[in-house]
C-alpha cells in the first residue's frame, strides 16, 4: 500500500482490483475522498490507496521510464537520464545509491520506488519524470 499523501499526480503505480494487477501513471486525486485514478493501458480506474502498490526500482523499472544504463569499469553502475545520474556502487544492488542533478546531490536517499524517484527527480529538476 502506498500512503495517499505521498502519491502525486504523475506517479507511477501497480493498481490490484479483484485479483488483478495494473501498472499505470496517476492522473487524478481526490483528496475529499482518497481516492486515485490511475491510467493503465486499459483505461483510467479509480483507485483507494490500499489498493495501489509501489514499482520497486530495479534495471528494468529505470530503463522502462527512460533512464540509460552505463556499466563503468569499476564495476559501478550508472543510469542517466538527461543530467540526472543514479549511480550503484554495486551492480544490481538498488537498497543504497546516489543520485544528482548539476550540483544537487543526495548520498543514499530513502529511496526504494519508482514513485519515490520520481518525487525526488521532480524536486532536484523541476520536471516530471515521465516515460
Amino acid at each position: 500500500m502506498i500512503k495517499f499523501h505521498d502519491i502525486k499526480i504523475g506517479d507511477f503505480v501497480r493498481a490490484e482490483y479483484e485479483g488483478k494487477v495494473w501498472e499505470g501513471e496517476v492522473t487524478r486525486l481526490n483528496g475529499d475522498e482518497k481516492q486515485v485514478c490511475v491510467e493503465t493501458d486499459v483505461q483510467e480506474f479509480w483507485f483507494e490507496p490500499e489498493h495501489l502498490r509501489p514499482i520497486p526500482i530495479n534495471d528494468e523499472s529505470l530503463t522502462g521510464i527512460g533512464f540509460e544504463k552505463e556499466v563503468l569499469p569499476d564495476g559501478e553502475v550508472k543510469y542517466k537520464k538527461d543530467a540526472f545520474r543514479i549511480l550503484l556502487h554495486r551492480p544490481d544492488s538498488f537498497a543504497h545509491f546516489d543520485m544528482w542533478y548539476r550540483e544537487d546531490k543526495r548520498h543514499h536517499p530513502d529511496v526504494h520506488f519508482i514513485h519515490q524517484l520520481q518525487n525526488h527527480y521532480y524536486d532536484m529538476t523541476k520536471v516530471h519524470l515521465t516515460k
